[in-house]
């Protein structure tokens, strides 16, 4: 290990839908974080850690800062808020906009009295012209002293390759904190779970994919030569009438997000995998603290 080697842990925060898992994802290599355009995605904070000559940077993927409507949306605010003041990089992604919101403006109340280094990354610059990503960056200037501000697209891979360089030149001297081929401290049930989860959000109608959670049942590999991985997993939703959406048509949509996931899966566990799925109902699930830690929030992280 180089004698200047660095270490450190970077946060990565802002409102939901911003692109947050999509940029981590891209950094690191792999899929770690699930993605989907609706918002709340991620709901644990996602450890995940990149490891090269110069250094390691442990990140920090947060749920996004959001005005909570009830006590899983408090849990996911309370998460990323906390982890704010347990790093030594911020990575605060916003779009290309000119327009601050009530939700921009208290994430910088939030940096405020921080004193930890502040790099603005506008991101979906591929969405709008090079005028509107000028304006948005002398908007945000305004809004926050940053240490560094760096336009670019996750999606697309523009521009990104600034940001690990960036991120590295603010953190301390040090050793690593992981070995050099670790890449997430997410058990592998917990990613199955995410993996089947994201499956259902892309699949399912707005309004549905807030109130599902998916727990794993069983998760065991089967002995042998050729590896074969049983998993059963229930997806928990809120309603009775969601129940009937997620089975689909003599259970189409059920087999849709089964046959989705399990592709995911193989990829991951570099293994046959014989997935069952099945649907219960657990109404409002999101306001009860045993159901949330039941379903793998962990409430001693706040």
């Amino acid at each position: 290990m180089k004698e200047n080697f660095k270490s450190g842990f970077t946060a990565i925060i802002g409102r939901p839908n911003v692109g947050k898992s999509t940029l981590m994802n891209h950094l690191i290599g792999q899929k770690i974080a699930i993605t989907s355009k609706k918002p709340q995605t991620t709901r644990n904070r996602i450890q995940t850690v990149y490891t090269c000559d110069d250094g390691q940077i442990v990140f920090l993927d947060t749920p996004g800062i959001h005005k909570a409507k009830n006590k899983l949306g408090e849990y996911m605010v309370q998460v990323a808020e906390r982890t704010l003041k347990d790093v030594d990089v911020i990575l605060w992604l916003v779009e290309p906009t000119t327009f601050i919101g009530a939700g921009e403006r208290h994430i910088a109340e939030q940096l405020q009295g921080l004193h930890i280094p502040v790099i603005l990354v506008i991101n979906k610059v591929d969405t709008v012209d090079k005028d509107e990503i000028l304006k948005a960056i002398d908007t945000y200037r305004k809004l926050y002293d940053f240490d560094e501000i760096i336009p670019c697209s996750a999606l697309r891979n523009q521009n990104t390759e600034d940001i690990i360089p960036s991120i590295l030149k603010y953190l301390p001297y040090g050793p690593m904190f992981y070995d050099e081929d670790t890449v997430t401290d997410q058990p592998q049930r917990q990613i199955a779970a995410e993996i089947i989860r994201e499956k259902a959000l892309h699949a399912l109608d707005a309004e549905i994919p807030h109130g599902i959670a998916v727990a794993i049942d069983r998760m065991k590999e089967r002995p042998g030569k050729n590896r074969l991985v049983d998993i059963d997993a229930t997806i928990i939703c809120e309603r009775d009438s969601h129940k009937g959406i997620i089975i689909g048509k003599q259970g189409a949509m059920l087999k849709k997000i089964g046959s989705n996931a399990r592709y995911e899966l193989e990829r991951m566990l570099d293994a046959k995998v014989n997935l069952k799925l099945w649907v219960k109902v657990k109404k409002d699930w999101r306001d009860s603290d045993f159901m949330i830690k039941n379903f793998g929030y962990d409430k001693k992280e706040i």
